[in-house]
């Protein structure tokens, strides 16, 4: 899976949001709290408001803040908001695949792919992260050691 820098700083920007508690927070404090690039920021809060992940308020007290609790908001919604599905092949769904002869159980892999992408997306959420407290089936990944090592 490739994580595109508009979704890491998506997430580092909400990550900031949740764990200052909610109240409106500048985009220019945001991208200073994490160094990310201002502009480029700028329009990554955009499109995170226009799918109601975040929520922006104007004035001397304005800024954003998320739409709802950081406990129900997964990494798995702030990747779809950003990039679309978390696993596509040439552009389409897994299951809209079709292969034959040699290559006709790759859309099963496809699939597989999406479920455990989706078993570890879906179930962490902004909450967790700010925490440290990681779900069980994170942690479980997280602490077998080949994980660690790159390929």
């Amino acid at each position: 899976m490739h994580i595109s820098a508009k979704v890491e700083y998506a997430v580092r920007a909400l990550l900031v949001l949740a764990a200052h508690g909610g109240g409106p927070m500048s985009g220019v404090a945001l991208s200073q709290e994490q160094d990310l690039p201002a502009k480029f920021l700028d329009g990554i809060l955009a499109e995170l408001r226009r799918n109601h992940i975040i929520v922006s308020q104007r004035g001397a007290d304005g800024g954003y803040r998320l739409a709802r609790d950081a406990a129900t908001i997964t990494l798995a919604d702030i990747i779809r908001a950003i990039d679309g599905p978390l696993a596509a092949v040439r552009g389409e769904h897994p299951e809209e695949t079709s292969y034959s002869g040699a290559a006709s159980s790759l859309k099963d892999v496809w699939i597989a792919v999406r479920a455990t992408l989706r078993s570890v997306l879906e179930t962490t959420t902004l909450a967790d992260v700010v925490s440290g407290k990681l779900p069980a089936n994170v942690r479980k990944l997280v602490g077998d050691p080949d994980a660690w090592v790159s390929r």
